[in-house]
């Protein structure tokens, strides 16, 4: 792959990004995952009002395991509770059919569009030299 040598004597590595060509299947994953934790807290706060003590021993889990790891969280969930592990992948199937309804993929681009150009814009105003009052006054005084 294509290296070359940057600033300060750094190696450039051109395969972080990946190609166009490749497929998205980082990005499938990392919304399994985040539904995996979108679920997770959404049985958490069923749990608080209806069971305390599986609330209890969900909430310690969690602090100790990644509900963001998705796929290994719950293998490792249902091992120790595969009832808890059942009601995180029911909701988890749940949410996600809820999400793909009204999800809008326009208003995402649209979306993602607009924060670019916001943060264009806001480096433009940070790089521009503007010019001072101070150049103005002097002209006029003279």
């Amino acid at each position: 792959r294509g290296r070359r040598l940057g600033r300060g004597g750094l190696v450039i590595v051109d395969e972080f990004g990946g190609q166009y060509e490749e497929g998205f299947e980082d990005v499938h994953t990392e919304i399994v995952n985040y539904f995996t934790y979108k679920a997770t807290s959404t049985v958490l706060h069923q749990l608080y009002e209806m069971n305390p003590p599986a609330y209890t021993w969900l909430y310690n889990y969690v602090v100790v395991n990644d509900p963001k790891e998705g796929k290994h969280f719950l293998v490792a969930l249902a091992k120790e509770r595969q009832d808890l592990a059942e009601r995180v992948m029911i909701t988890r199937l749940h949410l996600y059919s809820k999400w793909i309804k009204k999800f809008d993929h326009a208003k995402m681009y649209e979306k993602i569009s607009n924060e670019n150009l916001e943060i264009m814009r806001q480096r433009l105003m940070e790089t521009v030299a503007w010019p001072t009052d101070d150049t103005n006054t002097s002209d006029t005084a003279k």
